[in-house]
């Protein structure tokens, strides 16, 4: 059977790149209804025939095969919207277009070209682990001006989390996330080191006691890598819990059925790992990854139970549904003693996140003004939104519990994102630069540059926020 580090050597031995500059490539026209007269007349006569003889009119998304005049492929078009909102709307035509190399002749402002290049890659991507047909695709040249490298590593970060989130539970585990861990750190030079077993129980009780019910052991992955000796520290914490089953206080069948995905969180941290190493940004980087299955036997924990934290902090259980805000308290606790200059989490934590955003956009929490607006301005600079909630602190009373420090699971069922992220609150030492990101990690439906499937989210935000401050 391939294990998880076979699957990512694989991946990166056939990754999301760009045609080779020297292949001969076909040239691509995108075009408007409006702009279509104009690409026209600078075609050649054949393909300003073809354009009339087949009342092509360019409307978005309908693409043309142009001959050459001599019974071969010349070229094409492809529509787009006048007032094209879509990110990476120019993907869609590789879905149309022969197989081959070409390149997109129609001239392109940097930040049009950059976003063009990175939604090509990334609407290339196919999670085939599990089937054998590989047809072959498009392939886009770099256009002029594109840091070629760069867009490659951040298509390597994104591919690298897409699988994780779409391998199923059966073959992605604590011991097949730790080794796509292992392989990551292996292959950028970075240290890596796991907690579990005893040292878990008495260093990490929550993530022991979520984790003790399940076939594969608990553990804490914790990843180090340092690209300048002394460089600002970089924290990522992602939830790594490899399937949810709700614990003792069980998910009904749907709401299971995707919780394979509730690793995302641990995704997100190493695609964004990834492209840092890659682009070999001057921080110190630490990847904290709490991973385990909340599954149910005889040693699962209960309702009611009362937890003690690794703050020193208890926590009455009020549902075993909540266990990731559980598991991250602890990981986030070690994060800040050391005093990160920055700490970003990644948890697929919250239903109700999902149900004031949709799917489409994750929630940032933080107290910092300055990094939600940095944090803002990169989503949008990347096509990649998010949007923040209030981190109020008039709902702190509901953490109250009448036995213990707090409660995991507020009764009430209201302000559920904003509750689960002041738990966390209570776990990260005051003063420290802290962002906490709600995401799904999972697109339902197919989009340009985002097939359907698992999906990182926030990440190429955070990538470019990281860059733009260290790069």
């Amino acid at each position: 059977m391939m294990t998880l580090s076979d699957a990512a050597a694989q991946a990166d031995a056939a990754p999301l790149r760009f045609a080779d500059p020297d292949e001969p490539a076909l040239p691509l026209h995108l075009a408007t209804q409006r702009s279509l007269p104009q690409v026209a007349a600078s075609l050649p006569d054949a393909g300003r025939r073809w354009i009339e003889a087949t009342g092509y009119d360019a409307a978005a998304g309908r693409c043309i095969v142009l001959p050459d005049g001599a019974g071969g492929v010349g070229g094409a078009i492809f529509g787009l919207a006048a007032d094209e909102t879509r990110p990476f709307a120019a993907a869609a035509a590789a879905d149309a277009l022969p197989a081959g190399a070409w390149r997109i002749a129609t001239p392109l402002d940097p930040e049009a070209a950059d976003e063009a290049a990175l939604g090509w890659l990334l609407h290339g991507y196919r999670f085939g682990r599990y089937r054998t047909e590989a047809a072959p695709r498009a392939r886009l040249a770099a256009p002029v001006g594109v840091d070629a490298r760069r867009t490659e590593a951040i298509a390597a970060g994104v591919a690298l989390a897409r699988d994780l989130v779409n391998t199923p539970a059966n073959d992605l585990g604590p011991d097949r996330l730790e080794s796509a861990a292992r392989s990551l750190a292996e292959g950028f030079g970075a240290t890596f080191d796991v907690v579990s077993g005893a040292a878990l129980e008495t260093g990490f009780p929550m993530i022991a006691a979520v984790g003790r019910a399940a076939a594969e052991p608990p553990r804490l992955i914790d990843l180090r890598w340092e690209g300048a000796a002394d460089g600002p520290r970089v924290t990522l914490v992602g939830k790594g819990v490899c399937f949810d089953t709700g614990g003792l206080d069980l998910k009904p069948a749907a709401g299971m059925r995707l919780m394979k995905k509730d690793m995302g969180g641990a995704a997100c941290a190493l695609g964004v790992a990834r492209m840092v190493m890659a682009a070999g940004l001057p921080l110190r980087l630490r990847v904290l990854i709490p991973t385990v299955e909340n599954a149910v036997s005889a040693a699962a924990f209960r309702p009611g139970d009362v937890l003690r934290s690794r703050k020193g902090l208890t926590v009455e259980i009020g549902n075993t549904d909540a266990e990731g805000r559980l598991v991250l308290a602890d990981a986030l606790t070690l994060a800040c003693e050391e005093a990160p200059d920055l700490l970003v989490d990644f948890a697929t934590l919250t239903g109700a996140a999902r149900v004031a955003l949709g799917p489409d956009l994750p929630a940032l929490f933080t107290d910092d003004d300055a990094l939600a607006l940095e944090f803002a301005e990169s989503g949008a600079r990347v096509r990649d939104p998010l949007w923040r909630l209030p981190l109020w602190s008039g709902y702190d009373a509901m953490l109250k519990s009448p036995v213990a420090d707090l409660d995991n699971a507020p009764a009430g069922g209201m302000a559920g994102a904003v509750t689960a992220a002041l738990f966390l609150r209570r776990f990260v030492e005051p003063g420290t630069r802290w962002a906490h990101l709600d995401v799904f990690c999972w697109a339902p439906k197919a989009a340009p540059g985002r097939p359907m499937g698992g999906e990182l989210q926030a990440g190429r935000a955070l990538f470019d926020l990281l860059s733009r401050r260290h790069g």
